[in-house]
């Protein structure tokens, strides 16, 4: 895991004063077992030795054995942890993981490690934050809690490489005061409490990418963690809430990375899928399947790459583009662990491995002549010139980046303004998104599917039932739609696949109305049996256009200049 240099630890004093400072300890790390190949080990050295050694054929735990001193420690088989089932909540299956052998899912993640490594990598700057009940957990002892969460933080980060993907911690809070927002068991208004909580004082005060919660209460049901989908980088919902469930924090880990994963656009690995994993569920599976257990699950599907390109290609992370700058890696520094770190002017792996003309491998510096060495702006170990394509755009609301002529790294990726006209005026841009009704309608029916007529949506959503509403109220009851923000409640479609084709517990909610000349008109809704507590994907999505000049925000049709749009493009002569 990487640490940033904005990185920042806050907790609370009895009296609600918040105690902020930037200092971390560097006691986790990376490896492998010497004389061993496609072996791998991650451990912490914070409070004794902590962690897990996979070999080829065996996966060992260790752990100190008694608190505090943590001189004795305890080596025992993988296949031995304590991992009890759980279920997250976005999900649309609730399938069981049976047991297996979990050093094969280990085993595997390394070797695609390895192999991906190449590839264009993105970086999600994430805040974790412990609430009290989690703090009371663990005696109230801050520096065990803060050791706790940069470990859950460190594991995600080892998942997430294997999609090319950074996860770097810019902060840790801990509530060890009081709760700042409602934590109840009740997952679907903790997470909505939590995610405007984010918006309105953390994002505002420390930026970043992604806040998970990581909480000590017991959800309802077997419901451990809980995030909207396809919200990376979204001011009002880039986040998630995890039950820490597990002794070891391997488990909350895998939790957090499911949940990360759904922000990521991920769905659930279901059998319908005919997703490949490489491991099979009496072995684990892989992160995205819908309920997880013994063993523990370690590597991403063939689905889940899949979904996380589309939710790319779609805009989807915007704002991940950028490269945050990297203090440390957990561990501390090293010249030859392929991240370019402070006070090195370049880092391409150890020298047996090192195949980059430019950087001096043995000391981390440029080699003679050569002004840099890594970056998509950077050639023949000089820069390009100055307009020089970097990033393409990827979509109607995105931007293509240019080379500056001064740095090897292509600028920050930016994306059209909020409330934009986009995809032949048919949408609007949001979060770097063109979001359309047409588009979410075949995500959930599949090629062929489009929106249903207005009156679909009008009578439909005005029942403020499970089937139509505009989400739920602060009571968690589904509140009816008012005409005119009948186009953010539930979508409403037509043509498509017989069912829907997000998962099988999602089913068709056919609605026929009656027209007033003669004839009716079918109109087709999604349910999915998930309990109440489950964020509904069959909601219109934030940021689609309902009206002309009008866009869904919090369920309702609002009126687009409240981005100021239409200022911004006078200011630039349409340009802007």
């Amino acid at each position: 895991g990487l640490f940033s240099s904005n990185y920042t630890e806050t907790h609370y004093r009895d009296d609600g004063l918040a105690v902020t400072h930037s200092s971390m300890v560097n006691c986790y790390y990376h490896g492998e077992v010497e004389g061993h190949t496609n072996s791998d080990v991650s451990l912490s050295t914070c409070s004794g030795l902590r962690g897990f050694i996979l070999l080829t054929d065996k996966m060992f735990m260790l752990e100190p054995a008694f608190e505090p001193e943590n001189v004795t420690h305890v080596v025992y088989r993988g296949e031995r942890l304590h991992f009890p089932s759980g279920t997250c909540g976005h999900g649309h299956n609730l399938s069981t993981i049976n047991q297996g052998n979990v050093h094969e899912v280990l085993h595997s993640f390394n070797s695609r490690h390895k192999r991906d490594a190449q590839k264009t990598t993105k970086y999600v700057e994430l805040i974790i934050v412990a609430d009290n009940r989690e703090y009371h957990k663990h005696g109230k002892d801050l520096e065990k809690v803060k050791q706790r969460m940069a470990e859950i933080a460190n594991y995600v980060d080892k998942f997430y490489r294997v999609l090319n993907i950074r996860v770097a911690l810019v902060g840790l809070e801990v509530w060890s005061d009081s709760d700042k927002c409602s934590v109840t068991q009740d997952p679907f208004t903790t997470l909505h409490e939590f995610l405007d909580w984010r918006k309105l004082k953390l994002l505002p005060s420390t930026p970043h990418d992604n806040a998970q919660l990581i909480s000590g209460v017991y959800f309802q049901g077997t419901t451990i963690g809980m995030a909207p989908i396809m919200s990376m980088c979204t001011a009002e919902q880039s986040g998630g809430i995890v039950m820490d469930h597990s002794d070891n924090p391997l488990g909350a880990a895998v939790t957090l990375a499911h949940e990360l994963g759904h922000n990521f656009g991920m769905n659930h690995d279901t059998p319908e899928r005919g997703c490949g994993c490489g491991m099979t569920v009496e072995r684990g599976g892989c992160i995205m399947t819908p309920s997880t257990g013994y063993p523990f699950p370690t590597v991403f599907s063939t689905c889940s790459k899949k979904d996380l390109a589309a939710s790319l290609d779609k805009g989807v992370g915007m704002c991940l583009y950028n490269i945050p700058e990297v203090k440390v890696l957990y561990g501390g520094q090293q010249c030859g662990n392929g991240y370019v770190e402070e006070g090195e002017e370049c880092d391409c792996g150890e020298p047996e491995e090192c195949v980059n003309p430019c950087c001096n491998a043995t000391t981390c510096t440029l080699k003679e002549n050569a002004v840099c060495a890594h970056g998509q702006c950077c050639e023949d170990c000089k820069l390009k010139l100055a307009g020089t394509p970097c990033r393409e755009s990827s979509n109607s609301c995105d931007l293509p980046e240019f080379c500056t002529g001064s740095s090897p790294h292509c600028p920050a990726n930016v994306y059209l303004h909020d409330g934009h006209a986009c995809h032949a005026v048919d949408g609007y841009c949001y979060n770097g998104i063109c979001q359309t009704h047409e588009q979410q309608c075949i995500t959930l029916w599949g090629p062929g599917a489009k929106p249903a007529p207005g009156i679909c949506f009008e009578r439909v959503n005005s029942a403020g039932d499970p089937y139509g509403n505009c989400g739920k109220d602060s009571k968690g009851s589904f509140a009816k739609c008012e005409a005119r923000d009948a186009k953010c409640g539930k979508i409403q479609c037509q043509g498509g696949a017989s069912r829907p084709v997000i998962g099988t517990n999602a089913v068709s909610i056919e609605t026929n109305i009656p027209l007033h000349e003669g004839g009716r008109i079918l109109c087709r809704g999604t349910h999915v049996y998930l309990g109440d507590d489950m964020p509904d994907p069959g909601l219109v999505l934030t940021g689609t256009k309902c009206a002309e000049g009008m866009m869904c925000l919090n369920r309702q049709c609002q009126n687009v200049s409240v981005f100021g749009v239409h200022k911004c493009s006078g200011k630039c002569h349409g340009k802007g």
